[in-house]
């Protein structure tokens, strides 16, 4: 039997001479708008289901699905009012986590920082892989707070994320998983 570390904890930095708002990973906006760039962004939170995301971000486009591999998703966040705990993605050997992935114009993202930093999140970027295995550079938000565990997952939170998983049509296997929670 082979020995696991524990998940590597990393610190996130916002880039130097930046507010803390995601300003990497930009893509020409697809009309060419010189002026406005987009952030190419992987939803799996509770925004991943299209009316929650265009609460924060109603010029969010939906580009593709794809899928974090090496991350899983454990319920660390306690609080927030919604009876359970909140997800976030932590480096897990043999794990995945699924999400869709988004462009959020530059003018929509600090909206998106404050509703995942309500949420106990920070901004980040990491690696995901689209369905044709390509891999993108993509901004999310994370939990850097203290270890507090994995808590019992808030069922209300979990519906909101099934909901956005079964529109974008994610795998059978991860919508699935996610329900087990919902049930016990």
């Amino acid at each position: 039997m082979r020995r696991r570390d524990p998940p590597v904890r990393f610190p996130v930095v916002p880039p130097p001479g930046t507010d803390g708002a995601l300003r990497y990973n930009r893509c020409p906006h697809p009309e060419g708008h010189d002026e406005e760039t987009e952030l190419l962004y992987f939803a799996y939170t509770a925004r991943i289901a299209p009316d929650k995301m265009a609460e924060v971000a109603p010029g969010a486009e939906f580009q593709f699905i794809a899928h974090l591999p090496e991350w899983g998703l454990e319920f660390p966040i306690a609080g927030n009012g919604w009876n359970g705990g909140l997800p976030t993605v932590i480096p897990s050997e043999g794990r995945t986590v699924w999400g869709a992935v988004f462009n959020v114009p530059d003018a929509e993202t600090k909206a998106l920082d404050v509703v995942e930093g309500s949420e106990q999140r920070v901004a980040s970027t990491i690696d995901a892989i689209d369905r044709s295995g390509i891999r993108h550079h993509v901004g999310t938000h994370v939990y850097d707070g203290p270890p507090n565990g994995t808590l019992p997952p808030a069922p209300d939170y979990l519906r909101l994320m099934v909901q956005g998983s079964r529109h974008w049509d994610l795998p059978f296997g991860w919508i699935a998983g996610l329900e087990e929670h919902i049930d016990g």
